[in-house]
């Protein structure tokens, strides 16, 4: 996921890993590397932050990736955003 701040002034790169709707490890541009947050997800962490690599590629998407697609991204999320609307919430003919 590419979040923006302010346009392209901050970009934050997140990349999570699923299992069973159980997130076990992501990474984080802020952070710089992967956080694991279960005992799988840390193995996966450790792995993929002893490999500069890994790690390097992954921080170099913050431009490769969302800077450079913030154009095709944008229509999609940002200008999407409105004002909170109200709900009606009518009664069910059980209810009184």
């Amino acid at each position: 996921d590419c979040h923006f701040i302010n346009g392209t002034e901050k970009v934050r790169l997140v990349e999570r890993h699923s299992y069973n709707r159980q997130q076990f490890v992501m990474f984080d541009s802020e952070v710089g590397r992967y956080v694991g947050f279960d005992r799988y997800g840390e193995e996966q962490a450790r792995y993929w932050n002893s490999n500069p690599v890994i790690v390097e590629q992954r921080r170099a998407e913050v431009d490769t990736v969302c800077r450079h697609n913030y154009e095709v991204i944008t229509p999609f999320s940002v200008e999407r955003r409105g004002p909170p609307s109200a709900a009606t919430v009518l009664p069910t003919p059980s209810q009184p």
